[in-house]
């Protein structure tokens, strides 16, 4: 990376207004029943999003760079169809997504690692796993609690407008022009 200290850098979607405060609002929900969330989870800057890829290492101007040339693929309609839960009690909302959705995170992948970036394996194509964080440590009983918030919202569509580069470490976000 270009910067001295080690980034988490993600390629995010972000949610319109309504989205964004769904979220929130069931993140805030979850907090008031002793669930940990990303509302407070590290520097407490957190975006509803749904990462269309994860870095273990890159060049922050050169990814840049590499996603500002793809083209706009305009706003994504996302159907949650209920909870997954990932190791260590990381539970989240389980997204449809339709397949050139599918192909467009495909081709994110594809620039960004002919930029030389290293993805994290679960971001790498046919293993992406579309979902929108909730829970970073949900075991037992505060599962359960995430399970019946989510069953409590079912149907629910989420709508992505935006995208950005974000440093996950800090929350600072560098946006991206159009919807890859």
């Amino acid at each position: 990376m270009t910067d001295a200290k080690p980034m988490a850098l993600a390629l995010c979607l972000l949610f319109d207004s309504r989205s964004d405060r769904l979220v929130r609002e069931m993140w805030s929900r979850l907090e008031a029943r002793g669930v940990r969330t990303l509302e407070t989870h590290t520097h407490g800057r957190h975006h509803p999003h749904l990462s269309y890829a994860v870095l273990l290492d890159g060049d922050v101007e050169a990814v840049r760079g590499a996603v500002a040339e793809l083209p706009d693929g305009g706003p994504i309609e996302l159907t949650v169809q209920g909870s997954i839960v990932f190791p260590r009690g990381r539970a989240a909302l389980a997204c449809s997504v339709p397949s050139p959705v599918a192909a467009r995170q495909e081709q994110v992948v594809g620039a960004l690692e002919r930029t030389g970036a290293v993805l994290h394996r679960h971001y790498l194509p046919g293993h992406w796993v579309p979902h929108v964080s909730l829970a970073t440590r949900a075991t037992g009983d505060a599962l359960a609690v995430v399970v019946n918030e989510v069953s409590d919202v079912l149907p629910l569509t989420v709508r992505a407008e935006r995208c950005a580069l974000i440093d996950t470490s800090t929350g600072r976000l560098w946006p991206v022009s159009g919807v890859p």
